[in-house]
């Protein structure tokens, strides 16, 4: 078990490495190609790319790993909320800053852990609760813009929209992440990428050179196929909130190649939306570190007097905290006493 999470923790953090790339590279082709089409070809991009893999896959696949019939809702919200999120994203980068919109997406995490707490009641625990209200400060503080004003930035505001609908696409996801992931990848770039240009075309957006539709759809599999493949094969074993959270990695990632490949300046906002956004990823590691365990054990005492046979079952309850590979361990015990009388004749014993 522990070598599993530390494989789908090393699977979470590379999803945030390879998706670190989408916000500055987008920001350049922006320029170039219109904001829907852009979110088109991100996912052609990732979908024709994970479905050639897959091609090469698909044989060592046992059936009950793919995608069945009771999969469906969750599929169709997953390619639904793939399809809004993109677009809001692109549209927030086109018309904002790319650093603001890197750390933005850390809102992300927010939106996640929240859903799946109400909508699918997946444990939330108090230092995960804390890096939200943490993070939740910092995406405030970004979203405001000019000293003194109380106007909210359009393009931030697009971005945490695209960030709500990918907590809820997260958790929808969630609920089909023991299938294949090569399966659900491709279908999730695809049909998104399908549904995008045909918003894109009713819109009237314009399609770019050849040049540029190939180099989005090449950021597209690394920014979104290879990193979607290792967030689901993370969730399997952290969960949805969890993964979120290992996820955050992800937009310092990307403020930092901002200011490498945009060349955008650090401002006073950014810098302590930054500081309350690693105070939020520091409680996030925190929680991380820390295993609880707990351990049953039960037993039975007989005893005999006065001629009836009491039974006695014993259940210790003990709650381990690990944190890292320490030895050091919080103990607490809950002993549960059920107390059985059979009565017996009297044996003369």
């Amino acid at each position: 078990m522990a070598d599993r999470k530390l494989k789908a923790t090393l699977f979470a953090l590379l999803a945030a490495a390879f998706y670190a790339l989408n916000v500055p590279f987008s920001k350049r082709l922006l320029q170039e190609v219109p904001p829907t089409l852009m979110a088109s070809f991100l996912y052609f991009g990732a979908g024709a790319g994970v479905g050639i893999l897959y091609l090469l896959h698909w044989r060592e696949e046992q059936r009950e790993d793919r995608l069945a019939g009771e999969d469906l809702p969750y599929t169709v919200g997953m390619v639904a909320l793939d399809i809004l999120a993109p677009i809001f994203l692109m549209l927030g980068i086109s018309i904002g800053s790319s650093a603001n919109a890197s750390l933005l997406g850390n809102f992300e995490i927010v939106a996640t852990a929240l859903i799946a707490l109400l909508v699918f009641g997946e444990k939330v625990s108090p230092r995960l609760w804390t890096a939200i209200t943490l993070i939740t400060i910092s995406s405030v503080i970004l979203s405001f813009e000019g000293s003194g004003s109380f106007r909210f930035s359009t393009g931030s505001i697009f971005v945490l929209l695209a960030a709500v609908c990918w907590g809820l696409e997260n958790n929808c996801t969630r609920r089909i992440s023991q299938k294949s992931t090569y399966q659900i990848v491709t279908i999730k770039g695809l049909c998104c990428g399908m549904g995008s240009f045909v918003i894109a075309s009713v819109i009237g957006e314009s399609l770019p050179g050849v040049k540029h539709v190939v180099l989005a759809m090449i950021l597209g599999f690394a920014a979104y196929g290879l990193s979607i493949f290792m967030y689901i094969r993370a969730q399997r074993d952290l969960g949805a909130a969890k993964t979120s959270a290992y996820y955050s990695a992800a937009p310092f990632i990307g403020a930092f190649l901002a200011f490498v490949v945009n060349g955008e300046r650090l401002t006073v906002t950014y810098l302590v939306g930054l500081l309350f956004m690693a105070a939020g990823t520091a409680f996030v590691a925190a929680d991380t570190l820390v295993c609880s365990h707990t351990h049953v054990h039960t037993h039975q005492i007989t005893h005999t007097h006065d001629g009836t046979t009491h039974t006695h079952t014993v259940t210790h309850e003990h709650s381990h905290n690990h944190i890292g590979q320490s030895h050091g361990h919080d103990h607490r015990h809950n002993e549960r006493i059920l107390l059985r009388e059979i009565h017996s004749a009297h044996t003369g014993r």
